[in-house]
């Protein structure tokens, strides 16, 4: 479970470590090219949109089982730095808490 907000609605939590995970998705050298013939002109950009989204997701992924590997029921606070794109590929860092549901009928007793 990922959660963007700094707080999960109606439900106590215990906020735990930091989590961090990076991901660098290479381009492919062709449609590289095409794409820096299209910025000559304008125009979208497709090829590095797709490669940026795509890597945004692997990244989201890899935060969401890292979470879950750690003993987490998720990640609250996520964060995505600024997608890059480098020579070659494309970077993008995302990172949050993990957090674990706190029974409140458990608490209680």
């Amino acid at each position: 479970m990922l959660i963007s907000l700094d707080h999960y609605q109606d439900q106590e939590i215990e906020v735990g470590e930091l989590l961090t995970v990076v991901v660098v998705k290479a381009a492919n050298v062709v449609k590289d090219v095409r794409e820096n013939l299209r910025n000559l002109v304008g125009g979208r950009m497709e090829h590095y949109e797709k490669l940026i989204q795509d890597a945004v997701d692997t990244a989201l992924e890899q935060l969401d089982a890292k979470a879950k590997e750690r003993g987490y029921d998720g990640v609250i606070g996520i964060k995505i730095s600024n997608p890059t794109v480098v020579t070659g590929g494309a970077e993008v860092i995302v990172y949050g808490n993990g957090f674990k549901k706190i029974n409140k009928a458990a608490h209680s007793s």
